[in-house]
């Protein structure tokens, strides 16, 4: 055990994490996110939200201050489906890392393309639909 480091992000997601350098993507996948076919890096974090993971994460992890840093997957045209999570992972970004501009919205098959580049993806349970995120790595300063 180790002090300060929430319990919800494992090992392997500390290690992948020390692992990324600046500029590194992280994708953080819901319950329908295809991650396996997606990258040969896949950390589980079944069972857990991405909103808890979200917070955790951001204690440890800088987002880019001179790029774009956080991103979600656009609802496909049509789709009437309601997104209330977005707006509670503006709240926890925004207390969570000063770096944080907004959001960028990817459209659903750039956003699968991107997380094929992307060091690596977490899969969550969550049960949220277009609750998929890709954070960019930053700089400890």
């Amino acid at each position: 055990m180790l002090k300060q480091i929430p319990s919800i992000l494992s090992p392997e997601l500390l290690k992948i994490l020390m692992e990324m350098g600046h500029g590194d993507e992280i994708v953080i996948g819901d319950g329908n996110f295809p991650a396996a076919s997606m990258n040969d890096r896949v950390i589980r974090l079944d069972g857990h939200g991405i909103e808890a993971i979200l917070e955790a994460l951001l204690q440890l992890f800088p987002l880019d201050t001179y790029a774009p840093n956080a991103f979600l997957m656009e609802k496909v045209a049509g789709d009437t489906v309601e997104t209330p999570i977005w707006a509670a992972y503006e709240k926890i970004a925004r207390a969570g890392d000063p770096g944080f501009v907004g959001f960028e919205q990817i459209e659903r098959f750039a956003f699968y393309e991107r997380s094929k580049k992307a060091y690596a993806i977490i899969a969550t349970g969550e049960t949220s639909l277009y609750a998929n995120i890709i954070l960019k790595k930053g700089v400890v300063v």
